[in-house]
């Protein structure tokens, strides 16, 4: 198995696939949210993040100012929007954000959420604390949560994620261009 297919890169970031459990809401092109992570619940590496995994980080990040990054399939380069809001709550790490129209990347991932070919939600973090269970399994307790992403294949089969309403703007742009194009034709 490589790095990547253990989900540890060289940086020692590890990304953890999971599909929200529950839909996934997209509203006027851009509003996005989800669970990122659910807690107790095993993804295909074996991995079990615990509850209160991520609230240690959260705090931290709030202190100094910082934020969740939103990324496109875990690449630092494309970051395609920003998390308003992560929150740990009982089930697991709840986001809700906004794809930037202004980001080429964005707007593609808007139509492929839209269209239900893009249902995954992914973390980029840094394990700080993780004991083996009985079974082998490795319990997460403490996460340093750097992002999450966008992705096509998530870890983390069990959850789902569903895209529920299509932009009013895409179809405002869709009925100008087709408008123009009857015009152009007179």
């Amino acid at each position: 198995m490589d790095q990547m297919e253990s989900g540890l890169l060289e940086t020692g970031l590890e990304h953890k696939f999971c599909r929200a459990d529950g839909p996934m809401q997209v509203e006027g092109g851009t509003q996005i949210e989800g669970y990122a992570s659910l807690f107790g619940t095993p993804d295909q590496g074996g991995d079990v993040v615990q509850p209160g995994a991520y609230a240690r980080a959260l705090e931290r990040l709030a202190e100094q100012g910082g934020r969740v990054k939103m990324l496109w399939q875990h690449d630092p380069a494309q970051p395609i929007g920003v998390w308003d809001s992560v929150t740990e709550d009982a089930r697991g790490l709840y986001v809700k954000g906004r794809l930037l129209p202004e980001v080429a990347r964005a707007r593609e991932a808007a139509a492929l959420v839209a269209a239900g070919a893009i249902d995954g939600l992914s973390i980029g973090y840094r394990t700080l604390r993780a004991h083996r269970n009985e079974k082998g399994a490795r319990l997460l307790a403490e996460l340093e949560l750097w992002e999450v992403s966008l992705v096509t294949f998530p870890m983390l089969r069990a959850a789902k994620v569903a895209a529920k309403t299509r932009a009013p703007l895409q179809e405002l742009a869709a009925a100008l261009r087709v408008a123009t194009a009857e015009l152009a034709a007179r």
